[in-house]
């Protein structure tokens, strides 16, 4: 048990799938917790995923209602909090007419949050920002990406949720270097996010499990990937938030291990054999994928992730704060088996 000296901590989204998380272990360790909601019909939801994590008693839960897309309530929300976990990203549109659409709102949500941080005497915000922020565009690469590492944004070819993590993270350091007045900022990058959901409302980067599962995926695109248990990504922002020598800093969060899709297939495949017949054994040729994505929106991320290097170095937040993360494939499993177990398989 953590010495949380009963201290509040302001966290946002609190329906997220990280942000759920991130709730469990902090009621575990003693802290009071106050999460936004953007309607007072979340508040069940949040409770549900709370609950399924293992949570009964939410005496030290409280609920506020913000917008990371409007200036209301921040205030209240920040009031008497000693740190600030900053999950919440407004949720991309993947029909968008232009990339302002997608950037805009990542990067003002951010700025709302750490100005009502500062103005309410919050002692650190931890933001969690993407491995998005790190790795794109670069070309030839042929050493692990590290938290010194930013994605170039003059290189052609970077969606647009790439570009809105780079320049929300980038607008948050600027801030704090210009305007902080001692409010601290430590940001958490993840790789691809795996782990237990705790719900049928779950994020992005589960959703290729239940695809694979449920064989909706024939052949898989050819692209490498970093993967994470969530759990690990919440622990990992409790430590940035405690640690001193975290502020300041960025951490990857990653086991350090690259996988393909197809090994990705292959894992589910020997700990699922059930769903053996539903599993891709084949890589699609990049060529299919791109001309999908030319009329498919939903592919144009993955287009632009083909044959693309992948490999990432934990040593920072492994020698730093102690963090040893699980490993890939015990993530993947763990997503696997939720789902089965909730019934979201079909």
């Amino acid at each position: 048990m953590t010495n949380s000296n009963n201290q509040l901590v302001a966290v946002t989204g609190g329906s997220g799938f990280i942000a759920s998380h991130i709730i469990i272990q902090l009621l575990n360790q003693g802290y009071f917790v106050r999460t936004t909601i953007r309607s007072d019909k979340k508040i069940e939801l949040v409770k549900q995923l709370l609950a399924q994590g293992g949570i009964n008693d939410f005496t030290k839960l409280s609920f506020a209602k913000a917008d990371l897309t409007s200036d209301k309530n921040w205030e209240q929300v920040m009031a008497g909090a000693t740190y600030v976990i900053h999950p919440a990203s407004p949720t991309p549109t993947l029909n968008f007419k232009n990339e302002a659409e997608m950037i805009r709102p990542a990067v003002d949500g951010v700025l709302r949050v750490l100005h009502a941080a500062r103005d309410n005497g919050v002692k650190r915000v931890v933001l969690t920002s993407a491995y998005g922020a790190i790795f794109a565009g670069h070309k030839n690469r042929t050493t692990p990406y590290t938290e010194k590492d930013w994605s170039n944004l003059a290189a052609k070819n970077i969606h647009p949720y790439q570009k809105s993590k780079t320049m929300s993270e980038m607008a948050a350091w600027n801030f704090i270097n210009k305007q902080g007045h001692g409010l601290e900022l430590t940001t958490v990058n993840p790789v691809g996010v795996m782990g237990p959901v705790l719900a049928a409302d779950y994020s992005h980067s589960n959703i290729q499990i239940q695809q694979l599962l449920e064989g909706k995926i024939k052949a898989v695109p050819n692209v490498d990937s970093g993967y994470v248990d969530v759990r690990d990504v919440a622990s990992l922002h409790l430590l940035a938030m405690t640690s001193q020598k975290a502020a300041g800093e960025r951490f990857l969060a990653t086991t350090g291990e690259t996988l393909s899709m197809l090994e990705v297939a292959h894992i589910l495949r020997d700990s699922f054999p059930q769903y053996a017949d539903k599993l891709p054994t084949r890589t699609m040729p990049n060529i299919i994928v791109k001309t999908a994505a030319l009329f498919n929106p939903q592919l144009r991320m993955v287009a632009s992730l083909l044959g693309k290097y992948a490999e990432t170095s934990n040593k920072k937040a492994v020698t730093m704060l102690d963090w040893h993360p699980r490993s890939a494939r015990t993530a993947i499993i763990a997503t696997a088996q939720s789902m089965i177990d909730l019934g979201i398989i079909k």
